[in-house]
């Protein structure tokens, strides 16, 4: 078991609105850190976005030195221009990841709300009300999703990386295998 606690960063990667959260995370419990929004005006050339969107997670590394970086992959649009601008987006968040050392988890929306509630096609609001069920935040309230969909990728990183430790074990090569090592779970049909 593992005593201190994983600071993981999440990020929901965006060109007007980039959500940012970090937890602390243990096998048992999760407390979060930091959750908010870095608000980028439309106002400002897209460049200049660019490198507040680089400052802002530069500046949470120093800050909390996470061992994770997780963000959301953007999905598929019609528009290219706004997808264009979403990757670059993206883009500068990893490369600020990747410089401070960090490697990079990337996961899809899909992925990051079937590991929160279950369902991959959940909506954002059922999304917020599991993480204030499981993180106890109940009171808490938040001014856009961008903010609860980076905290629902961070905790879906803690969840992954939990599975992924677990399964670091004998490696089973078939059921056989696997009726060999887990003897229990098998059940005899009458």
């Amino acid at each position: 078991m593992q005593n201190s606690p994983k600071i993981i960063l999440g990020i929901d990667p965006g060109t007007l609105m980039m959500g940012y959260s970090i937890i602390a995370a243990t096998p048992r419990q999760i407390t979060v850190l930091d959750m908010d929004v870095l608000r980028l005006s439309n106002k400002k050339d897209h460049y200049e976005r660019l490198q507040l969107i680089h400052h802002k997670i530069t500046s949470l590394i120093v800050t909390f030195k996470p061992q994770y970086f997780a963000i959301e992959a953007p999905f598929f649009g019609k528009n290219v221009q706004s997808m264009l601008k979403l990757g670059r987006a993206q883009g500068v968040a990893i490369a600020a990841a990747m410089g401070a050392g960090l490697t990079v988890y990337e996961y899809s929306p899909k992925k990051v709300k079937q590991s929160i509630t279950g369902n991959g096609n959940a909506d954002k609001d059922q999304v917020w009300k599991m993480l204030q069920t499981i993180l106890k935040l109940q009171d808490t309230v938040i001014s856009n999703h961008d903010i609860s969909d980076a905290l629902a990728v961070a905790v879906c990183h803690h969840y992954q990386e939990r599975m992924v430790r677990q399964d670091t074990g004998s490696k089973v090569k078939g059921w056989g295998d696997f009726i060999k090592a887990n003897p229990g779970r098998v059940k005899k049909q009458e």
